[in-house]
């Protein structure tokens, strides 16, 4: 399978999606763009790591490269190998130093980017993706955002509370949804839990 070589573009709000936020990843060797509808949260991991900046405690993802450094294990890279249904699906590629085995884990994309940028490997998707999904952007489109807006979108995202209501769900399993629901419950979260709830009830339908 080709593979096509892509580069982290940026974030900026979905105006469209309230509190979602549009990761869009470059295509390296060419014009097209994919764009990638993530919650803040997740966003928020990403543009930390985009600005450099380091956390007073480490978050989830950061968490992960330190358990994964501590047992001898690296992320390779990341390949965005399937587009279902409008929602990217992701996998990690880890080389474990310790047994030289090689191991491939299934991963939200949003998670995989915010993984890919701290462990500084490389993002890959298909030709067919990136054929299917791709778009050439108008640079000069006066609807583009400014880099000094871009800019402050980011610094607004990194200090800006969480908000419960900007969590994109769509990337969720039914078994991880049940599991948040559980901790949304257990820290008297109702609100969210609310959300997790009535999501588990539309995809039974």
């Amino acid at each position: 399978m080709e593979k096509i070589k892509l580069n982290v573009l940026g974030l900026s709000y979905n105006h469209s999606n309230s509190g979602a936020y549009a990761l869009v990843l470059a295509e390296e060797e060419g014009e097209r763009r994919i764009p990638i509808i993530i919650g803040g949260v997740e966003a928020q991991a990403i543009a930390i790591q985009l600005e450099g900046l380091t956390p007073p405690r480490p978050l989830t993802h950061d968490l992960f490269v330190s358990f994964a450094t501590a047992f001898n294990i690296k992320v390779e890279e990341v390949f965005i190998y399937k587009l279902k249904d409008g929602i990217f699906y992701s996998e990690l590629s880890c080389f474990d130093y310790t047994t030289k085995n090689k191991v491939r884990i299934d991963s939200r994309t949003s998670d995989a980017v915010a993984l890919a940028l701290r462990f500084h490997v490389p993002i890959y998707t298909s030709k067919e993706i990136i054929e299917r999904a791709g778009i050439i952007l108008d640079i000069e489109n006066s609807s583009s955002p400014k880099p000094e807006e871009t800019e402050s979108t980011l610094n607004d995202l990194i200090n800006s509370p969480e908000d419960t209501g900007s969590i994109d769900f769509t990337e969720f399993t039914i078994e991880e949804l049940k599991k948040e629901l559980q901790n949304a419950i257990g820290n008297e979260d109702y609100e969210l839990a609310s959300k997790i709830r009535d999501e588990i009830k539309r995809r039974g339908k």
